[in-house]
C-alpha cells in the first residue's frame, strides 16, 4: 500500500536573512494529515520563520516546500492561502474591520459570492470559535482571546482545513488558553490539521499527539510529547522542561510505581486513585 501525500512536507529548507546569516539549517519535516503538532523552543530558534516559509510569507534558500505534494515555490500566497490560514501572533495586524462580522466575511466579499452564502459561511466560523453574540462587536475593543479568535474565524470562513497559529496563548490566563485550545481540539476532531508554536508546555503536553523542539534553527527533538518530556536531559539543552504536573510524577516514580509520567494533574490523579 502506497503511503498517503503528507499534508506539508519539508525538504532540506534553509533560510536567511538579508544579513547572510541562516535562521533555518537544514529541516526535514512531514507533518501528516489532521496531525495536531506543537512547536516549542527558546526565542530566536526559528519557530515563526519556519511557520512564515510554509505559509509562503517568506521563501526559502535552498531546499523545497510540498503542499499535498505541489512545490509552494510554484504556487502564488493566494493559492497557499487556500490550503493554510495563518493566525499570527499579533491578532491586530490581521484586523482592520469596524465590526467582528464584517471581519470575518471580508475575504468572502472580495470572492464576489451571493449574499445568503457570505452569512453562512461568516456565521458558521463565528459559532466555531464562540463569536457569534459579538458579531456586532468592535475587533479592537474586544479582549486579546477573542481577537485572536476573531482572526481565526475570518481563516475558517475561507475554508482552510491547514492551521498554523503562533503563540495564540500569549497573553492569556488560563481559562483563555483552554477556550482557544478546546477549539482547535474540535477543529482536530473534525479533520483540520494543526500546527502551532507555543510556550506553554502545560496546555500542548495535554492536547498535540506530536511535539517538536527547535534549537538554533534546526529540529532538536521530535515524537510524542510523553516520550519527548522523558528525555528531560536533552529537553534541558533547548531551554525546555517538562510540565510542572509532569516533573512531580517523574519524581513519584521514584518512590512509588506510577504507571507512567502524567501530561496532567488529572491523569496523576488517575494513576494515584488506581494505586491506592
Amino acid at each position: 500500500m502506497n503511503n498517503p501525500v503528507p499534508a506539508i512536507q519539508l525538504n532540506h529548507l534553509h533560510y536567511r536573512y538579508n544579513s547572510g546569516n541562516f535562521m533555518l539549517n537544514d529541516i526535514n519535516l512531514a507533518v501528516a494529515e489532521n496531525e495536531l503538532t506543537a512547536i516549542v523552543g527558546q526565542n530566536g530558534c526559528g519557530k515563526t520563520t519556519l511557520l512564515k516559509n510554509i505559509s509562503g510569507l517568506a521563501r526559502p534558500a535552498r531546499g523545497n516546500i510540498l503542499l499535498r505534494g505541489r512545490d509552494t515555490a510554484d504556487m502564488d500566497i493566494a493559492d497557499i492561502a487556500a490550503e493554510i490560514g495563518f493566525v499570527m501572533q499579533e491578532p491586530d495586524r490581521q484586523l482592520f474591520e469596524s465590526t467582528v462580522y464584517d471581519e470575518v466575511s471580508f475575504a468572502l466579499r472580495g470572492r464576489k459570492l451571493a449574499k445568503s452564502q457570505i452569512q453562512e459561511k461568516a456565521e458558521a466560523a463565528l459559532s466555531m470559535v464562540g463569536l457569534l453574540d459579538k458579531r456586532d462587536d468592535f475587533p479592537p475593543a474586544l479582549g486579546r482571546a477573542d481577537r485572536i479568535k476573531t482572526v481565526f474565524a475570518a481563516i475558517l470562513a475561507m475554508g482552510p482545513n491547514i492551521i498554523m497559529l503562533d503563540e495564540p496563548f500569549a497573553g492569556q490566563d488560563k481559562q483563555g488558553c483552554r477556550l482557544i485550545m478546546d477549539i482547535l481540539a474540535n477543529l482536530h476532531r473534525q479533520g483540520y490539521t494543526i500546527i502551532l508554536i507555543t510556550h506553554n508546555i502545560s496546555v500542548i503536553a495535554e492536547y498535540a499527539q506530536r511535539l517538536i523542539v527547535m534549537k538554533n534553527g534546526a529540529v532538536f527533538m521530535d515524537g510524542q510529547p510523553r516520550e519527548i518530556f522523558a528525555r528531560t536531559a536533552e529537553l534541558a539543552q533547548a531551554g525546555i522542561l517538562p510540565p510542572q504536573i509532569t516533573r512531580l510524577s517523574q519524581s513519584l516514580r521514584k518512590r512509588i510505581p506510577l504507571e507512567k509520567d502524567a501530561l496532567s494533574p488529572d491523569e496523576l490523579a488517575a494513576m494515584l486513585v488506581e494505586l491506592k
